[in-house]
């Protein structure tokens, strides 16, 4: 019912900053509240971020807070994460996901729809 699309992931040194695109496509995917999650090699994938359906509510992971931004356009039916002073640590792929009843779906790691997951490397 809906499709998730992410893109910008890439290779950068700590530091740096990187700025991740989901395109969300399908049925009433602009209702949605959408949010971010990681996996790094060897881990169990880790919630990032969330954000309501408009945009004004927006929640992070300890590990994000300080240093990542979730936002959304509507009208493009994209959502962002802005990633800056990246370290090794966060070398993971990274994962987009929407839930069609709220952030706290999200948040408690239970999205209904997944992107594909774009890689994002942190040279030390």
């Amino acid at each position: 019912q809906v499709q998730l699309v992410e893109s910008g992931g890439g290779l950068v040194q700590a530091g740096g900053s990187l700025r991740l695109s989901c395109a969300a496509s399908g049925r009433s995917s602009g209702t949605y509240a959408m949010g971010w999650f990681r996996q790094a090699p060897g881990k169990e994938r880790e919630y990032v971020a969330a954000i309501n359906w408009s945009g004004a509510n927006t929640h992070y992971a300890d590990s994000a807070k300080g240093r990542f931004t979730i936002s959304r356009d509507n009208a493009r039916s994209t959502m962002y994460l802005q990633m800056n002073s990246l370290r090794p640590e966060d070398t993971a792929v990274y994962y987009c996901a929407a839930a069609p009843f709220g952030t706290p779906t999200i948040v408690a790691g239970r999205p209904t729809y997944w992107g594909q997951g774009t890689q994002v490397t942190v040279s030390a």
